[in-house]
């Protein structure tokens, strides 16, 4: 293929690197990441989740794994801070009873001390202080988190000068966090694995996406990097990277 031809396709997808929810459903069958992680985060939740517990989860996205869980709308609550999904979250959410609220700030949530049996928090951000200030005596934790050198390589393959801006996100760092403020740790893993683009338009539409890692990621920086993604796929018929996931259930004492 011409690079004419390859430069249209990466540009069409950075035009149309949007996302509702947390959907990745536009890379299907061009993209893997998350196929082996030792923990199933759902099940890991449902392990501690009663029906008779109050339900927060910090950072709900689109809701969508929120809803998964069944949950009785009248024990669950939700916040989230991205805009287009606090408008969806209003209009899927709200109608059925969940007491949704938008929220930017982990260490300052809108509801009162000790309102929680549970908080639940996937790849979102979180407070060990103010977890301990929204749950009631004995409450969880769970959560599984992005951590600090996830999708490092990948980024340095476009963007080698930009530096992480995330430190100690880290299962040894947050798990000496939440005991300093008075949690016990009933569970915790950390693991690092594959990431898999099978075409250069699908990375560059996950770079779009994930802009707090690609920072100021564009097809016309990093055209040159692009190419060499493609002569990568060329030969290998993959781009490599590595996923850093980490996961913690904490009780508060």
């Amino acid at each position: 293929m011409k690079q004419e031809e390859l430069i249209k396709i990466w540009k069409d997808e950075e035009s149309i690197a949007h996302i509702k929810g947390w959907d990745f459903s536009h890379l299907d069958g061009r993209f893997e990441s998350d196929e082996d992680i030792p923990w199933d985060y759902k099940a890991l939740v449902q392990q501690y989740l009663k029906d008779d517990m109050n339900l927060l989860d910090y950072d709900t996205g689109g809701g969508e794994f929120l809803l998964s869980l069944g949950h009785p709308y009248d024990k669950t609550s939700a916040t989230e801070g991205y805009p287009p999904n606090v408008k969806l979250c209003m209009e899927t959410l709200r109608p059925l009873g969940i007491d949704i609220r938008e929220c930017h700030d982990a260490s300052r949530i809108p509801f009162d001390d000790e309102s929680f049996d549970i908080m639940i928090n996937r790849h979102g951000d979180f407070n060990p202080v103010e977890i301990k200030r929204l749950l009631k005596p004995g409450g969880l934790f769970v959560t599984q988190q992005v951590g600090d050198k996830n999708d490092r390589d990948l980024v340095d393959m476009v963007l080698p000068e930009v530096e992480f801006a995330y430190h100690d996100l880290n299962l040894k760092a947050q798990k000496k966090a939440f005991e300093e403020n008075g949690f016990e740790i009933l569970n915790c893993d950390e693991v690092f694995r594959p990431i898999r683009f099978y075409d250069v338009g699908a990375f560059v539409w996950f770079a779009r996406i994930i802009e707090w890692e690609f920072i100021d990621f564009s097809v016309d920086k990093c055209l040159d990097k692009l190419f060499d993604l493609q002569k990568k796929i060329e030969k290998d018929g993959v781009i490599e990277g590595t996923i850093h996931r980490y996961m913690i259930v904490a009780r508060k004492k």
